[in-house]
């Protein structure tokens, strides 16, 4: 593969990057949510678009995405996924809410959650960009609560096709409970930005 991002990393500088990006992400979490929060060590792989699903979430679960794309000296699509149960555990800390699925949730519970979604790509992003010394343009992020198989069909509608591997990176941190996060770089973005495939503007 001759894209840019699978040219100049490979496995070991991918999970440096995702430790670097990670510890920046729990360190603004912990911020956002007054409280610490630990992290284990992240989970690296970079598999096949077709198989991103595959032991990671259901296609049928119910997961917030928070998309952006980005530009400069790489050209891709930039996802952070969470499943139910943690977007719920985080929202009902910062809300001091009890909200148990995502039919619960308001206008500000969805505001905070785009927000820790746009926390979280920003902490990753920034760790490729200093690490790698890359040039990155971000678009306005969007966010969408659908199931994982609908929002990661989202490259495949809109790129007509999409690279064969992907950059994957799974986060846990801990509250008392594992908080689950999915960090998917999918190279190769030519898209036009304008296109509306259920995504929210931030």
């Amino acid at each position: 593969m001759d894209n840019k991002i699978f040219k100049f990393l490979d496995h070991e500088v991918i999970k440096e990057i995702a430790n670097i990006g990670a510890g920046n992400a729990v360190t603004s979490l912990a911020k956002m949510m007054e409280k610490k929060i630990s992290m284990n060590v992240p989970e690296v792989k970079t598999p096949e678009f077709k198989n991103l699903t595959e032991g990671i979430l259901n296609a049928e679960d119910l997961v917030a995405g928070l998309l952006v794309y980005i530009s400069g000296d790489i050209d891709a699509m930039m996802m952070y996924i969470m499943d139910e149960k943690s977007a719920c555990a985080i929202i009902n800390h910062l809300m001091k809410e009890e909200k148990k699925e995502f039919s619960d949730f308001n206008e500000m519970d969805i505001s905070a959650l785009k927000e820790i979604g746009n926390i979280m790509t920003g902490s990753y992003l920034t760790a490729l960009s200093t690490f790698m010394n890359f040039k990155i343009n971000k678009s306005v992020p969007y966010m969408c609560i659908d199931m994982a198989g609908a929002i990661l069909s989202v490259p495949a509608i809109e790129f007509g096709k999409v690279s064969d591997r992907v950059v994957l990176i799974k986060s846990v941190f801990n509250d008392n409970e594992d908080l689950n996060g999915y960090f998917i770089l999918i190279p190769n973005a030519e898209s036009d930005r304008d296109v509306d495939f259920g995504f929210m503007d931030a």
